[in-house]
């Protein structure tokens, strides 16, 4: 059922696209997605692997990657109300894809040299970011209206596809031609990606009513806090990041104790692959789009039980198969939390909504790491203890936010 909304829809030039033209539309997204977040996630490692062959400091990676992230949060609602206000979307969207790309070139060069100027366009690149994520995904609803739900679940795909090719694409090239090559193919990603998504048919919205003042100056943080379905998932999601944000130092915690070192990737693989695995399986989950919250209220909490058990079962198979089974129970989350998006963000503020979420997700997970690298002493017990209470911790806010007794959408919710 879709929610109504207080917001009347912005007039679009543009027909629906048929059916048969939609698997078309949805492939071409789905290149232009992958490629954008691929880069994304490799350029994660390959800004370490630059520091460390140009300075051999890993903390000033670490500080670039910051630089990076954080911006996400801050930039998304303007990104996004960029988006929402512009009648000529594609022109935005191919900038931020050129902008990003070139940022992640300049870098390259830049990083070990004149590092505060890396810093500053990788700043620059976190701002353009929230587009080619959540940005992104807002535009379904008018690229494939007639196969949303298979949609958010094959764009829910894309993260991990992303999460697994994106550093090896890094490793790999760094390997190969030298870290600072790394970001260089990443961006080229990008602009490959950009050629996919200026093939897409994206409507110009017509001149129509324009947004109340009230909706226009607060935007998508005013609806998250009104809506409360959306508010709910919102603070489940960054709260479970701010845990998995820190799986990457766990991995690598539990690698250096049990003196295996590949076991990070390893560990790190074995959670995409079953994020993967189960991102296909909700192709089959009806339940998952009829209530979508509660779906992604289970399964944020369910991911808590394999992350827990990985500290008392010893074994390398073990260990792979509950990482696996955590990233499989927590697959149909990204899909759930699409749904509810989609349906409960007013069209007037849909992709700050979108970008916004995204934003708070990946600076959650920052926040994560960076707590997480700081608590490596006391090895990966802890950390995999406490990945695990904030999943539970999210679910259990979620829970208590979500309004009991109302059906998506009611009015009451509004």
């Amino acid at each position: 059922m879709t929610a109504p909304s207080t917001s009347a829809p912005v007039p679009t030039v543009a027909a629906t696209p048929a059916p048969a033209a939609e698997h078309r539309v949805l492939a071409r997204y789905l290149a232009a997605a992958v490629t954008a977040r691929l880069a994304d996630e490799g350029a994660r490692v390959a800004v370490v692997l630059v520091a460390l062959e140009r300075t051999g400091r890993a903390s000033l990676g670490g500080l670039l990657i910051a630089a990076l992230m954080i911006p996400h949060v801050v930039a998304a609602p303007v990104a996004g109300a960029a988006a929402d206000g512009v009648r000529h979307r594609k022109p935005l969207y191919a900038a931020a894809f050129a902008t990003y790309a070139l940022c992640l070139a300049g870098a390259a060069e830049l990083i070990g040299r004149f590092t505060a100027a890396a810093a500053a366009l990788l700043i620059v690149a976190g701002c353009v970011a929230p587009l080619l994520l959540g940005g992104l995904s807002s535009l379904l609803s008018e690229l494939a209206p007639g196969t949303l739900p298979r949609a958010f679940v094959l764009d829910s795909t894309t993260y991990g596809v992303a999460g697994i090719a994106g550093p090896a694409v890094a490793a790999v090239v760094a390997g190969a031609l030298g870290a600072s090559w790394s970001l260089v193919v990443l961006g080229l990603c990008v602009l490959a990606g950009a050629l996919a998504f200026l093939a897409l048919p994206l409507p110009v919205r017509a001149r129509g009513r324009r947004p109340s003042r009230t909706t226009a100056s607060l935007g998508g943080l005013s609806v998250l806090v009104r809506r409360r379905r959306l508010g709910a998932v919102t603070v489940t999601s960054g709260l479970s990041q701010l845990g998995l944000g820190a799986l990457p130092v766990a991995a690598a915690s539990v690698a250096i104790h049990t003196d295996q070192p590949a076991l990070t990737g390893l560990i790190m693989s074995a959670t995409a692959g079953g994020g993967l695995a189960g991102a296909l399986l909700c192709l089959r989950l009806r339940v998952l789009h009829r209530r979508p919250e509660r779906v992604l209220l289970i399964c944020t909490g369910a991911m808590a039980a394999p992350l827990l058990l990985t500290a008392a079962l010893p074994g390398k198979w073990p260990l792979l198969l509950l990482f696996a089974l955590a990233g499989l129970i927590g697959s149909p989350v990204i899909v759930a939390l699409f749904a509810v998006r989609d349906r409960e963000a007013p069209p007037a503020v849909r992709t700050q909504v979108f970008t916004l979420g995204a934003g708070i997700k990946v600076t959650a997970a920052a926040a994560g790491a960076a707590v997480a690298g700081l608590a490596t002493a006391h090895g990966p017990a802890p950390l995999l203890a406490a990945i695990a209470a904030c999943q539970l911790v999210g679910a259990g806010a979620g829970a208590l936010l979500l309004p009991a007794g109302r059906r998506p959408g009611t009015v009451a919710d509004g």
